[in-house]
């Protein structure tokens, strides 16, 4: 059975930061296609970031204010939140699927539970 959870969400004020990891069982990180969407309110599910063993690609609303990262031997999947906006309020959840390359694009076999991230002053 395969388990991935999210946690690091909270309310933060515009500019400041956010880590969330997502940990993973029933699978190895780094054999899989990972990534990041995030669903705000009345808005469809969008990706974030994503990476696999080749390449790390970003949304462009989030390109160097957001940072996807792996730690193979703790099996969790990281992403760093910086200088974030009131835009970047959402439900952020984790993938994975079961390729070992993304192919251009975002995983969607697994997901997590969800944790939630409010920027606001």
């Amino acid at each position: 059975l395969v388990q991935l959870v999210e946690s690091g969400g909270g309310s933060v004020q515009p500019g400041g930061s956010l880590r969330l990891s997502c940990a993973a069982s029933g699978l190895t990180y780094s054999r899989y296609c990972l990534g990041w969407f995030r669903q705000a309110p009345g808005k469809e599910r969008e990706g974030v970031a994503r990476i696999d063993r080749s390449s790390t690609n970003y949304a462009d609303s989030v390109k160097g204010r957001f940072t996807i990262s792996l730690d193979n031997a703790k099996n969790t999947l990281y992403l760093q939140m910086n200088s974030l906006k009131p835009e970047d309020t959402a439900m952020y959840y984790c993938a994975a699927n079961s390729l070992l390359y993304c192919f251009g694009q975002y995983p969607r076999d697994y997901y997590g539970q969800g944790t939630q991230v409010t920027v606001s002053s």
